[in-house]
């Protein structure tokens, strides 16, 4: 696919832009219709859109069959949560004339869409968190319209995806136009497209240099846009001593399954395991290390992303103090992760900021701490990440308050004896964390709450009835949620 020329980029957001004044105003019972048709659309692609995948991705059919049933799954739950529609906050101050000493005006409030979204496709999720993935699903929904720049690993599926999203718009009898669909390989098409003037915000899931080049881009217009980056995370597990004497095995099991699932290639893949030194912690490293090397090693994305991996894992491994716990005893092949556990003590964790880099792919580092003041240390050190993960016993858990406060201060998301792979498209996940696992930790890119990156609060002060949104209309005609003087219900004010 050719790159898209900055005549094409500046053509797509014009377009966009004329028909975000049509969608901004479709009701949420509409675009309920759109993204439900939507998902109807993808699944009509039947089994050409999963050989395709699988060609461009290195994928197995399984994963993908699932990462489709994900990506519908969220075009449907945005659905329902337009059809409920009190996402919208919709927020009624009546006015109190006679109230001294000053008279209450009628102030009305709620949530507005952006514009026009710039979504990049991310390479770990062709379907899921790609052409009609999250970050567009969620757009949509919100009433923005959507750019997206597929992604140059896997341009094909991209297509069959977009064709499917205006082909449901033409059946809704909405602007093809509120879609758009480009390529790009050069780092001059992202570039055009940041800083687009029409561009109202963006979103991105990948690596911290492409998510911080995109974020500075945009802080460096004329006038900013929000730039919504997942740019990785090394997701922390602490292995507590008692659940470490019960069930070392077990849990060694689980991890090797975490670690290797995908050949790494997971945003939430657990990089760092930090223990207290003990005979347990040797038991628990033994059990992981002869799991990692019964596992074979598997194709990565492509071959940039494997050439990567690579690279990564033998810097990490030639770092002072580290040292090679397993590998996998079968020898990759060309693309393919070497499945690999390495171990070092937490003063050389702590001097080295090397350490503290994502390794993307089958590999983590089992940190061996003193006692529980250098894993409190180890914790305190860390940059921001999008999970943690506490395997401990339920008493143990309770005893160590000061460490889920740690973990609190860092992340986004704390698991309690699981893994953090797999991450549940819900109303109550968080997919998100401090900087530099994002570059806004108020917003999650998984779950409901993801439409709220694409819209903005708007103040109505003293505005006639008819010229209110139904949302605010005193009739509640829409029978959504509302906070009417401070108290929420669903009735007329």
């Amino acid at each position: 696919m050719k790159d898209s020329t900055p005549l094409e980029i500046d053509e797509a957001l014009q377009k966009a832009q004329i028909a975000f004044q049509t969608y901004k105003n479709t009701s949420g019972a509409q675009k309920a219709i759109l993204l439900r048709m939507i998902a109807s659309e993808i699944e009509n692609l039947g089994n050409v859109l999963i050989t395709t995948a699988m060609e461009e991705s290195n994928l197995p059919e399984g994963r993908l069959v699932g990462e489709r049933g994900r990506t519908v799954g969220q075009l449907r739950l945005f659905a329902d949560l337009l059809s409920e529609g009190s996402w919208v906050e919709a927020s009624i101050d009546t006015a109190i004339p006679d109230r001294t000493p000053a008279p209450k005006p009628d102030i009305r409030k709620m949530l507005f869409p952006l514009g026009n979204i710039v979504v990049f496709g991310a390479s770990n999720f062709p379907l899921a968190f790609s052409t009609a993935g999250g970050d567009t699903a969620s757009a949509l929904a919100s009433g923005c319209t959507v750019i997206v720049k597929a992604h140059p690993a896997h341009p094909e599926t991209s297509t069959l995806v977009a064709g499917a999203i205006w082909k449901a718009l033409e059946k809704c009898n909405l602007p093809k136009e509120i879609f758009a669909h480009l390529y790009g390989r050069s780092a001059d098409v992202g570039k055009n497209l940041v800083l687009h003037p029409l561009t109202n915000a963006v979103a991105f899931t990948g690596s911290f240099l492409g998510g911080k080049a995109l974020f500075d881009l945009a802080n460096q217009r004329k006038k900013p846009i929000p730039v919504f980056a997942e740019m990785g995370s090394i997701n922390p597990v602490l292995l507590l001593p008692e659940a470490l004497k019960n069930r070392a095995e077990s849990i060694a099991t689980q991890f090797a399954g975490s670690i290797t699932l995908g050949a790494g290639q997971f945003c939430t893949k657990p990089g760092i395991l930090i223990g207290i030194e003990s005979p347990d912690l040797d038991v628990f490293t033994n059990y992981l290390a002869q799991n990692i090397s019964a596992i074979k090693p598997a194709t990565m994305l492509y071959d940039g992303i494997a050439h990567n991996y690579d690279y990564q894992r033998l810097i990490t491994l030639a770092q002072t103090g580290v040292r090679l716990e397993a590998e996998s005893a079968t020898i990759a092949e060309k693309d393919q992760a070497m499945p690999t556990i390495a171990s070092v003590a937490a003063q050389d964790f702590l001097k080295n900021s090397t350490l503290h880099e994502e390794v993307f792919g089958a590999f983590a580092l089992i940190i061996r701490c003193k006692n529980k003041q250098e894993m409190q240390e180890i914790v305190q050190d860390l940059e921001g990440q999008l999970t943690a993960t506490i395997i401990a016993e339920p008493d143990e858990l309770l005893a160590n308050r000061d460490l889920v406060e740690d973990l609190k201060a860092i992340v986004g998301r704390i698991v309690f004896n699981s893994v953090p792979t797999g991450v549940e498209v819900c109303y109550s996940m968080h997919h998100g964390g401090i900087f530099p696992a994002t570059t806004d930790s108020r917003f999650t890119s998984v779950g409901a709450s993801a439409i709220k990156r694409f819209a903005r609060p708007i103040c109505l002060q003293g505005f006639p009835e008819q010229m209110l949104p139904p949302e605010l209309q005193s009739t509640n005609p829409l029978n959504i949620w509302r906070l009417v003087n401070g108290k929420w219900n669903n009735d007329k004010v």
